[in-house]
């Protein structure tokens, strides 16, 4: 059985990472994708209040078991549509060295700041400034298959950007870049 295709979208909050994940499910026709978001896996968990650090630990093996299920997911057959926000450098490491790298398309969702802050307020769910501390951290690695921004196009329009790409993902893809410099031992650990 064949390993499934993995669209794997990394960008801030609230930059459009799940409306283009929605319009892919839509247009793409070449397969059975799922989309896999962080957000979802972080709404599975208990509603009770933790501390600090029991709940930094919580947040830590939720995101490391989101990362393998899209490893398990994908390793039978299915393919997949990933919404994800590599904040922290050792998510990124994380899915370098659970994820089979020949298979992702690796997609930077980016927009600029003040559209940022602006669908953040609008939106009302997520804390004032959260795209903001984002906006470095998630694009620190600096390479990435294919890039959108979602303040010059629509939705629809960078899912048929992605749709389009699919079938011509460079070789070696982004991810395999990433893990030979971030996965071979003695390298220094990502610092963005």
């Amino acid at each position: 059985m064949a390993s499934g295709r993995i669209i794997f979208l990394n960008g801030t909050s609230s930059s459009g990472k799940s409306s283009i994940a929605r319009e892919l499910l839509d247009i793409l026709d070449d397969g059975v994708f799922f989309h896999l978001a962080v957000d979802s896996f972080n709404a599975m968990r208990s509603k009770r209040e933790l501390e600090t650090e029991e709940l930094d630990a919580a947040l830590r093996r939720t995101r490391m078991g989101f990362h393998r299920s899209i490893a398990a997911m994908a390793e039978v057959g299915n393919d997949i549509v990933v919404d994800h926000v590599l904040s922290e450098p050792w998510r990124l490491l994380d899915c370098l060295a659970v994820l089979r790298p020949e298979k992702v398309l690796f997609v930077g969702v980016r927009c600029p700041l003040d559209e940022l802050a602006r669908r953040e307020l609008a939106r009302g769910d997520r804390p004032p400034g959260l795209a903001a501390h984002q906006y470095d951290l998630v694009h620190g690695h600096g390479d990435y298959d294919l890039e959108c921004d979602t303040s010059a196009a629509s939705p629809r329009e960078c899912a048929e950007q992605i749709k389009e790409f699919l079938p011509h993902r460079p070789s070696p893809t982004a991810f395999t870049r990433l893990r030979r410099r971030y996965l071979t031992v003695g390298q220094e650990p990502l610092t963005a």
